[in-house]
């Protein structure tokens, strides 16, 4: 649907700078094309679809930030590893006497 009302506009903004019909045919579709855009029924759904697009934004942001809650560029960057995890855990059971057992198998290199 996007792409059909794109490929409209765009046909008729062609139409427009390329008429040959001179300048009253241009006045005309001008006035037109204003008072389109000045009717209150337009406005409305211009106002719905804005809301509409502003909440899905928010939606988007909300699920993204859900997923992956992230304050800054630096936070996301002072994160350890999983590697780098699991040597802190390692680390803390040895001082503590809870170390866990090494973990060995084909997804571990030693």
């Amino acid at each position: 649907m996007r792409y059909r009302i794109t490929f409209v506009a765009g046909l008729a903004i062609g139409y427009v700078l390329g008429a040959k019909a001179g300048r009253a045919r241009y006045e005309q579709l001008s006035r037109t094309a204003r008072k389109v855009a000045d009717s209150p029924l337009v406005q409305e759904v211009a106002g719905l679809v804005g809301a509409q697009v502003g909440n899905a934004g928010r939606a988007v942001y909300d699920k993204a930030v859900e997923k992956m809650p992230i304050t800054s560029v630096r936070d996301f960057l002072s994160r350890p590893t999983e590697e780098e995890s699991e040597l802190l855990d390692w680390e803390v059971g040895t001082v503590n006497g809870t170390a866990p057992e090494p973990r060995t198998g084909p997804d571990r290199d030693l």
